[in-house]
């Protein structure tokens, strides 16, 4: 069996860690970090084309099944795995880390996308703890804020006109969160409902602070694609292919 996993995710490492030796694994990675964590198992680097290409890479290279195990806010990839995955007739899923959900205390202010989330910074304060990765920056571009902007590789322009640039990459502690905040006197986090533990001390390091928090909600899943909430169930599901 060739399981074709479209990953990037700690999920997806996890899952090629399963299901290696047992069957051939290539893992695709976008290529958008410059050194990834790789996975077990083959590796291809790169975009497939768009629908059609991904439709012929799927039948050049025999694969019986494809789980897409990418963030969940990659929703282009997503929505081409579903439409190949039907042309090519080979079976789909989705594994996606459970999102995050607020608890007592939490003062969070969900929103669609980047750019309901600029708008709503009015009034919440002047500076700004950005968590959204280096892509979709333009959208705060120009807010007045000062922004804390944390990614993994460099963003590049546009980007806010008074901003700090953190490399890192988590996972991230819960003692480190609380001394980011305080040391760069944040009023207001911003991030993308990623869910998993990786991220997840942020959350937790705004509540106690009493800070308000904007949520982007993750986009759905493609209509009709089951979906596997950890690399268990989803080594499971391509075991019964």
């Amino acid at each position: 069996m060739h399981v074709l996993i479209l990953g990037g995710t700690t999920e997806a490492r996890a899952l090629a860690a399963l299901l290696h030796g047992e069957a051939r694994v290539t893992s695709s990675l976008a290529g958008r970090v410059a050194s990834p964590r790789l996975p077990d198992g083959e590796v291809r680097i790169g975009g497939f084309g768009g629908v059609d290409g991904l439709v012929d890479w799927i039948g050049g290279h025999a694969v019986d099944a494809v789980i897409d195990a990418t963030h969940p806010f990659a929703e282009r990839i997503s929505f081409h795995a579903a439409r190949a995955a039907a042309t090519a007739h080979v079976p789909l899923l989705a594994l996606r880390r459970p999102g995050w959900v607020p608890v007592a205390g939490d003062d969070w202010h969900p929103v669609a996308s980047q750019k309901e989330a600029a708008a709503a910074l009015d009034g919440l304060g002047d500076r700004v703890f950005l968590t959204t990765g280096r892509m979709g920056l333009a959208a705060f571009a120009d807010r007045p804020e000062w922004f804390l902007i944390r990614s993994v590789d460099a963003p590049e322009a546009p980007v806010p006109g008074r901003a700090e640039i953190l490399l890192d990459r988590g996972p991230f502690t819960l003692d480190g969160e609380r001394e980011v905040l305080a040391r760069h006197r944040i009023d207001v986090l911003v991030t993308k409902d990623s869910g998993g533990a990786a991220t997840a001390p942020k959350l937790t390091a705004a509540r106690e602070a009493g800070l308000p928090v904007v949520v982007v909600r993750r986009p759905p899943v493609p209509e009709g694609v089951p979906v596997a909430a950890t690399p268990g169930e989803a080594a499971a599901w391509a075991r019964e292919r």
